[in-house]
């Protein structure tokens, strides 16, 4: 056994409470915000923001208005749409993008790719983007959500260079045997690059559900088109919820502590599904960063 110096038990334990110290520091504001959905709205505005590592007056009143907000919920129906419709188009596009990219030619790894690159720093910008959406059709239409940002650059860059680090004697094997490009490609190439597959499929998928500003653009006149987040940031901000039936004294008394149970309503999802996709994160990213 390795006899550890004095100076390497300092650095492992300084380390140690400094990752300590950062995790705290991003798992808090999680349970703040989880103890203070399932606490009573007074009780949490006479506590006046200090720690709060247990719920109090402890209730689910607030959860129960969100589940009963109609608008909350048909909210979360155009949000799964969007995110699962969203990210398949997504990465079939960017799979479609990537490919070719990858090949080896000086118009492809060249010319074609520093266009694209371009679009990452460089746009339209939002007033011609809108009048484009407007012209085809799109406004309040949940269309208008999935299309138009129906790819990114950086996501694509990042499995164009999955593809490369593939041998190119696969594809040439491949094509002697007389399978297409399309058939190659979904064939071959993306079950070779399923963890970077999975990271930019999650990338888009987060992207998805938090986005809220296209719909606040294209959705103005039908409030039953608009996802999660939007409503989301009506409740927060303007503090309107539409609780049907319930009374305006009773919405009041649960104002503050709805708040964070529509902040759980909205994470959970990601939260419970970012478990079983973090294993190919390392594999994923390191594809991308490490061949250029």
């Amino acid at each position: 056994m390795i006899k550890k110096s004095n100076s390497r038990k300092v650095f492992e334990v300084f380390n140690i409470v400094l990752m300590l110290f950062l995790s705290f520091i991003a798992i808090y504001p999680l349970i703040f915000v989880l103890n203070a959905s399932f606490s009573d709205s007074n009780a949490l505005l006479r506590n006046g923001g200090r720690p709060l590592w247990l719920p109090i007056d402890a209730n689910i009143q607030a959860y129960k208005m969100v589940f009963s907000n109609k608008l909350l919920l048909t909210g979360y129906m155009n949000t799964i749409f969007v995110v699962v419709v969203g990210t398949i188009l997504d990465v079939v596009l960017s799979a479609m993008c990537a490919y070719p990219l990858s090949k080896k030619g000086p118009m492809l790894n060249s010319i074609a790719t520093k266009i694209i690159i371009f679009t990452m720093f460089f746009s339209g910008g939002l007033i011609p983007t809108y009048m484009l959406v407007k012209n085809i059709g799109l406004m309040d239409n949940i269309w208008a959500l999935i299309i138009p940002a129906s790819i990114s650059t950086y996501n694509m860059i990042i499995l164009r260079t999955g593809f490369s680090s593939i041998p190119e004697s696969l594809t040439e094997s491949a094509l002697i045997d007389g399978a297409s490009q399309i058939k190659i490609l979904f064939k071959i190439m993306l079950p070779l690059v399923k963890p970077t597959l999975t990271v930019i499929a999650l990338y888009y998928a987060v992207t998805r559900w938090n986005a809220w500003f296209d719909a606040s653009i294209y959705l103005q006149r039908n409030s039953d088109r608009w996802p999660l987040q939007l409503i989301l940031r009506q409740i927060l901000i303007q503090n309107d919820v539409n609780t049907g039936e319930t009374g305006v004294d009773q919405m009041q008394n649960v104002a503050e502590s709805i708040k964070y149970a529509t902040i759980i309503v909205a994470t959970l999802p990601v939260v419970c599904i970012y478990p079983f996709v973090q294993k190919y994160f390392t594999k994923g990213v390191m594809i991308g960063a490490v061949k250029g």
